[in-house]
């Protein structure tokens, strides 16, 4: 007889996506309906994103009320609507492994978006938004940036985009920046000397992702001040590309591969020297520290990055844990409001920037556990933007209070494209117009390393 939920941590099973059987559609459509009849009857995930909702409705307004009366073809509705947030899996669903109903919504929904994928059924302009070293590799050429930036902003412009590449016209899109952070970063200070903790390596490669160092290099810049003034000697990593995770989400495994055979061989040789390896950005953080090895399992450098890999501000809590980081804050900050990512929050390493935010004297931190709606690419595109601001609407509305009743000074998220979502949410629902900082930046910004209170 089957228990009732788990009572152990979900556990991950590697993805088997080399199987030939991987990509049989009618095997697929069989593990979706499992799975669905599964979600049917608990609804605990209902308010976490767009897919649940659609399911439940489908079989709400079915002929019979159950599964049964749902058209497999309509399962693809729910499988759109999925953006891999990871938060029923590692937050909501009671019959993940080492359950024996061995349920994995997100993987599922991965499976089936591959093979979508595989039978040429997604459309290019979806293939060129996921597209982020393209992009990237735009930056810092002064005339292009200024002229896609003035593209951007224009109203004109964004009608085309929104008729040519389905991007919604009222979406926040990311400026490219005219310096990257490559061309911006300075050395690290010469002659510091690699002090290890016990918990911690002395001395950090810094993965810049695509887009710190093409559209906002002042976050990457930030987290090299921040290294510097405690005295962590610091590189950029040699040579990048994307993570991946914009072609994961698409379905577009092989391409996943590829950016893997480019990234995991430069990231190995930092691992084996010793380096800490940071990214600024959970999404990217999350690609080399879940679902690469999920994919490659077999492949000792994939899990050699893995163990290499470090958020932040999971990094520098554990150096704070070692008694090797500063606290030396000059800089109030008043009152902030902070989301935890779920792509932060699917790691497993507990609220590190809440507890670093709540060190810094005459701060007051309001934190929000909750998706903001963004997921990459989903919140920008014309058929989802809409659906992306009502998800995050709750997010917003509960960080334009804080506990007081007060407005905050700052709001933050340790993802960048999740801050501006929830900013856009802020004045789409008039609800402000509190200062946007990454967390990096308030960081910098309490250590006395920014100009003035403005996070600039």
């Amino acid at each position: 007889m089957a228990r009732e939920g788990n009572l152990e941590p979900p556990t991950r099973h590697p993805l088997d996506w080399r199987n030939p059987g991987f990509y049989d559609e009618a095997k697929c459509l069989e593990e979706l309906e499992r799975i669905f009849d599964i979600c049917h009857g608990c609804r605990r995930c209902v308010s976490l994103c767009g897919a649940f909702p659609t399911l439940f409705d489908l079989i709400d307004d079915g002929k019979t009320g159950e599964l049964d009366g749902v058209d497999k073809a309509d399962y693809w509705k729910v499988v759109d609507q999925c953006y891999m947030c990871d938060l029923c899996y590692m937050t909501k669903c009671p019959y993940t492994p080492p359950h024996e109903w061995n349920l994995d919504f997100p993987h599922t929904m991965l499976r089936a978006k591959a093979i979508k994928f595989r039978q040429g059924k997604v459309k290019t302009a979806e293939k060129l938004l996921a597209a982020t070293d393209v992009h990237g590799s735009l930056a810092g050429i002064p005339v292009v940036v200024q002229t896609i930036n003035a593209v951007n902003r224009s109203a004109v412009g964004r009608v085309a985009m929104e008729k040519v590449l389905d991007v919604h016209r009222d979406a926040w899109l990311p400026q490219l920046a005219t310096r990257t952070l490559r061309q911006a970063a300075p050395a690290a200070p010469e002659s510091l000397p690699v002090v290890d903790g016990e918990r911690t390596p002395g001395k950090v490669a810094i993965f810049g992702t695509c887009f710190v160092n093409a559209n906002e290099p002042g976050i990457g810049l930030d987290l090299l001040k921040v290294l510097a003034h405690n005295g962590i000697p610091y590189t950029l990593v040699e040579k990048e590309r994307c993570c991946g995770m914009p072609k994961l989400e698409l379905g577009d495994l092989e391409s996943v591969a590829a950016a893997k055979e480019a990234n995991i061989p430069v990231l190995a040789r930092y691992a084996r020297d010793g380096f800490a390896i940071l990214s600024p950005v959970p999404s990217c953080t999350l690609m080399f520290k879940q679902e690469l090895p999920l994919m490659f399992p077999d492949d000792a450098d994939v899990q050699l990055v893995k163990e290499a890999m470090w958020d932040p501000f999971e990094y520098f809590s554990a150096r704070r844990r070692d008694g090797l980081l500063k606290t030396d804050f000059t800089q109030p900050l008043g009152k902030v409001s902070y989301q935890i990512p779920c792509h932060g929050r699917v790691q497993n390493i507990g609220r590190r920037t809440e507890e670093l935010l709540k060190l810094i004297p005459g701060t007051e931190v309001n934190t929000i556990e909750r998706c903001s709606g963004h997921a990459g690419t989903y919140g920008v595109k014309k058929a989802t933007h809409a659906v992306a601001m009502k998800i995050g609407k709750p997010v917003f509305k509960t960080m334009a209070q804080m506990k007081d009743g007060s407005s905050p000074d700052y709001i933050s998220s340790d993802c960048p494209l999740g801050g501006h979502h929830i900013a856009q949410g802020f004045e789409v629902n008039q609800l402000g117009s509190p200062k946007l900082a990454h967390p990096l930046t308030l960081l910098a910004t309490a250590y006395g390393l920014k100009d003035g209170h403005t996070g600039s």
